[in-house]
């Protein structure tokens, strides 16, 4: 179900495959597809960029600039964007809340596209997961994370929502996780969620076309071998 804002959005953007055909049904069928919400977790200014908890923002940032979807407007709380990918409808948001209020842009932008949670999706940087391993999965709590907290909270609870986990690996010795998200990776860390990040482009993708189930079939399995190749990062 669209909000009367979307259909607009994608009569503008799907305007060149609608001149092609005059049916008026090809036109209702575009207009009914339920977009995907697209959410990445960060904390917005300078001094937070390339810091392990950002790597969400870094997800996103990507697959905006892969599909060409500018990310320019700001809306609730959020640095804002939509496109479409392959006829899908896909909405793209950063909240600048600071990461411990993400709830507060993340439950207004779902409520007002009517969006039920099992079409929005939160990219996150996760300290379980080695470093450079994804994993997708249709619902969870929220461990640690003071961002998913605050999604759930303003999502009434409701911890049924998609999400996509990037691995940053565990803080070494006893340092403090909090300092240790707040710190920007080395060149081996970064050169592994670079190569993250792009594998996750094509999952997001894949989500959009093919489906959360199918998506998660086919990429955590791969997934799965990687974290056995590679060593947990302690970086």
């Amino acid at each position: 179900m669209l909000s009367s804002r979307l259909t607009p959005f994608l009569a503008e953007r799907c305007i060149s495959s609608l001149r092609k055909s005059s049916s008026t049904s090809s036109f209702s069928s575009l207009s009914q597809i339920q977009p995907w919400l697209f959410i990445g977790l960060g904390n917005p200014g300078e001094k937070y960029q390339s810091t392990r908890h950002n790597v969400g923002f870094d997800m996103i940032d990507a697959f905006a600039q892969s599909q060409g979807i500018p990310l320019t407007t700001h809306y609730f709380k959020a640095l804002f964007g939509e496109g479409v990918v392959d006829g899908v409808p896909v909405l793209l948001a950063k909240p600048q809340t600071y990461m411990n209020l993400s709830g507060e842009s993340v439950g207004p932008l779902a409520a007002y596209y009517k969006l039920p949670l099992n079409r929005v999706l939160v990219a996150y940087d996760d300290m379980d997961l080695p470093c450079g391993v994804l994993r997708l999965q249709p619902k969870g709590g929220f461990g640690r994370h003071s961002g998913l907290k605050s999604v759930i909270y303003h999502f009434r609870k409701n911890r049924e929502f998609c999400r996509l986990r990037i691995g940053i690996g565990r803080p070494p010795g006893q340092m403090d996780p909090k300092a240790f998200v707040l710190q920007k990776f080395n060149r081996t860390g970064r050169e592994r969620i670079d190569s993250a990040v792009k594998e996750g482009v094509e999952i997001l993708k894949m989500v959009a076309t093919k489906g959360l189930t199918e998506a998660a079939r086919l990429s955590n399995a791969d997934q799965k071998y990687k974290h056995l190749r590679s060593d947990d990062l302690q970086d």
